[in-house]
């Protein structure tokens, strides 16, 4: 990313029917917003006309360019996805096909963009994950595909969601209940933990992560009573990973009692078994200023926590805070990954000293 320039947030329009452009209209019409950061709409400039008219919201600047002409980057930016010229139609509130392969193009231009560092981070508004399924698009969500077009060298992506103070990462994402237990190996858990455990120094900037990890059944199994997944699995997945990779990491804890203690006050990060465990605590926290963070892979994506919002589309009643906070939190890992990177850059080497001797000797020779 160039030092001399603001960074550029791409952001997707979703699914056209929902509250994603309310929401983004809201948050880019404050005018302070541009000295903050270059703002980047991937969409449709008929599209954001309709829903700006239908919300009654003021008109402000956009400056509408093509997916290769250069952005001003004092001003909201609108790359145009898609024939402009060809017929849109806005149901609000309703599921629809044609709503879903908009949502797919804007999110292929983006991480295009992304890719090639035309921009330097990436937040996405709501997509409604079985209208946009496609010969192109079959994902259960935003984080496997991402994974699969922005891992590099076998990187795996990991869910975290946060705000100011808790943050909650799953060890299972968007698997059907049926399908967790099976999916909860020794194995996964040490590979989450182990992921959760460098986004936590990298992009959160904490220097030395303490993690609660939460148990799969009620009362953490009641030792064997209630399931044996936490005495056999994950137990020792904490254990080895605090022994074998000096990993702060602490539990099972059962989550009811974990999160209605607020226990995960004492802890940098929470890693749940599987998505509604840690979702629904989270939500209930935080629904307003959430953020869903994609972690583990080299570009950053962050999206507001909530869904399409069918039920209140075309209102004007959606919350923006939780994409402004997408957007701030983007702009911070990325900052947070720029300082990491460049303090771990040229690591002192180790000294090593001979204990044998009443005189100690320095060996500076030596590779850490």
């Amino acid at each position: 990313m160039a030092k001399e320039r603001k960074i550029r947030v791409g952001i997707t329009q979703g699914d056209t029917n929902g509250i994603g452009y309310e929401v983004i209209l809201k948050t880019l019409s404050c005018p302070e917003f541009c000295e903050l950061c270059t703002p980047v709409v991937y969409g449709s400039s008929k599209i954001m006309a309709y829903h700006r008219k239908a919300l009654k919201i003021q008109q402000f600047n956009v400056h509408i360019v093509g997916t290769d002409k250069p952005f001003n980057d004092n001003a909201v930016n609108l790359v145009e996805v898609g024939d402009p010229k060809a017929e849109i139609k806005v149901e609000l509130g309703q599921p629809d096909k044609q709503a879903g392969a908009a949502a797919f193009q804007a999110l292929e231009a983006a991480v295009s963009d992304l890719k090639s560092g035309r921009i330097d981070v990436m937040v996405t508004a709501p997509i409604n994950k079985e209208t946009i399924q496609s010969d192109e698009f079959k994902f259960p969500g935003h984080t496997e595909y991402l994974e699969t077009c922005l891992g590099e060298e076998g990187d795996k992506a990991l869910m975290v969601l946060c705000n100011d103070s808790l943050r909650v990462a799953l060890v299972t994402t968007h698997l059907p209940i049926a399908q967790v237990a099976p999916a909860i190996t020794e194995d996964n858990i040490r590979k989450k933990l182990r992921l959760f455990n460098k986004s936590l120094k990298r992009d959160f900037g904490i220097g030395r992560p303490r993690i609660a990890v939460l148990a799969l059944n009620p009362h953490s199994g009641e030792n064997g009573l209630l399931g044996n997944e936490e005495k056999d699995v994950i137990a020792p997945a904490i254990q080895k990973s605090y022994d074998d990779e000096h990993l702060l990491c602490f539990g099972p804890f059962a989550a009811d009692g974990f999160f209605g203690s607020e226990s995960y006050r004492h802890f940098d990060g929470v890693l749940a078994m599987y998505h509604d465990q840690g979702l629904t605590a989270f939500k209930a926290l935080s629904m307003d200023n959430g953020v869903n963070f994609t972690a583990g892979l080299p570009y950053v994506r962050t999206s507001p926590d909530h869904g399409t919002g069918y039920d209140i589309a075309g209102q004007n009643v959606a919350n923006e805070n939780s994409l402004r906070q997408a957007i701030y939190t983007a702009i911070d890992i990325c900052r947070n990954r720029e300082r990491h990177d460049e303090a771990n850059a040229n690591p002192l080497k180790k000294m090593y000293f001979d204990r044998g001797k009443d005189n100690v000797v320095l060996d500076l020779t030596k590779d850490a």
